[in-house]
């Protein structure tokens, strides 16, 4: 159905990498991304486009953050890892596989090492990726730069949360539009 550039949210899966407590006290940019991942999470929900979740070690780094776990909802279970991308993880291959979704829009923490290394990886595994780069970020913003550049390269398709959303839309005037409008205002 869908080409590399265009979302389509019955192929699509929403992956929020990293996003926890102690990674996020030191991010440039730390309010404004966890603002638009929320937001992709609530559009993804109303939309049941599909969301996996990813901690790296929350025994040392925490949980995802308080304001995105209340979004995510009780029924979203992270998947703790240790590897940098989350492609490397076979507890999140296996989730990804059985959604049996190819499209996925990355968001998270840190852009230039688990973000980078989950988005390569899963273009390896034939994913068609899409990063959020609103909903990214690096403690050194020249470091997401440079990782969004690298992305882009490797065939990554750069958008942001609302580009993301209005393409799993794909129209307006329906009740999901109606319900997520306040999300754009």
């Amino acid at each position: 159905m869908g080409d590399r550039w265009t979302l389509h949210r019955a192929e699509c899966v929403l992956v929020v990498v990293d996003i926890q407590e102690k990674l996020a006290a030191r991010m440039a940019e730390r309010d404004a991304v966890v603002a638009a991942a929320r937001a992709l999470i609530l559009a993804a929900r109303r939309l049941e486009v599909p969301i996996l979740v990813t901690e790296q070690y929350p025994r040392g780094i925490g949980l995802t953050l308080p304001e995105l776990r209340d979004a995510l909802g009780e029924s979203c279970v992270p998947i703790e890892k240790l590897s940098f991308g989350c492609a490397a993880e076979p507890q999140f291959l296996d989730r990804l596989r059985a959604l049996r979704r190819n499209q996925v829009v990355l968001c998270g923490m840190e852009a230039h090492v688990c973000v980078l290394q989950t988005a390569l990886g899963l273009l390896d595994k034939g994913s068609v990726v899409h990063v959020a780069a609103d909903a990214v970020c690096s403690r050194n913003p020249e470091h997401k730069r440079i990782a969004l550049d690298l992305m882009r390269q490797a065939g990554v398709a750069i958008t942001s949360w609302e580009s993301a959303a209005f393409q799993w839309l794909g129209k307006a005037g329906t009740p999901e539009f109606k319900d997520l409008l306040p999300l754009f205002k």
